[in-house]
């Protein structure tokens, strides 16, 4: 088993339920689920994103996995049209496999610019808050 980190997102309709729901769909073994956290959406117009970060453990590969994330994103309802950083109903981003570094055309880990994200970052801190026995 390979521990992962997923980031979630969601700025349409009732952003907590479609979190809430994709967590419970994930094909991992969920372990932690961060706090959820509203984050300005990077490149794009408002609405604002409600985010969360999970981890958990997986036995898939990196692009099996990548792909059953894809894949729940579609069964949850969301549309891509091809326009960058839409609106969308779920946002599912690997974040991390493992020690795993790789590059290919569909997939890239860690994830290249996880560090720069708010909607990364700031849901991780609290996770590492109640590992760390700081957090509620």
């Amino acid at each position: 088993m390979i521990t992962v980190i997923i980031a979630l997102g969601s700025n349409l309709g009732d952003r907590a339920y479609n979190i809430r729901r994709a967590i419970h769909h994930l094909p991992i073994r969920v372990v932690r689920i961060s706090e959820l956290l509203e984050t300005e959406p990077v490149d794009a117009p408002p609405p604002m994103f409600l985010n969360a970060v999970v981890t958990g453990y997986t036995s898939l590969a990196p692009h099996a996995l990548m792909n059953e994330l894809l894949a729940l994103e579609k069964r949850l309802g969301r549309a891509r049209r091809g326009v960058r950083n839409e609106p969308r109903i779920i946002d599912l981003d690997l974040i991390a496999y493992g020690a795993t570094r790789m590059r290919t055309p569909s997939l890239t880990l860690p994830h290249p610019r996880a560090h720069e994200r708010a909607f990364v970052m700031k849901p991780l801190r609290t996770i590492s808050d109640v590992e760390c026995g700081r957090g509620a």
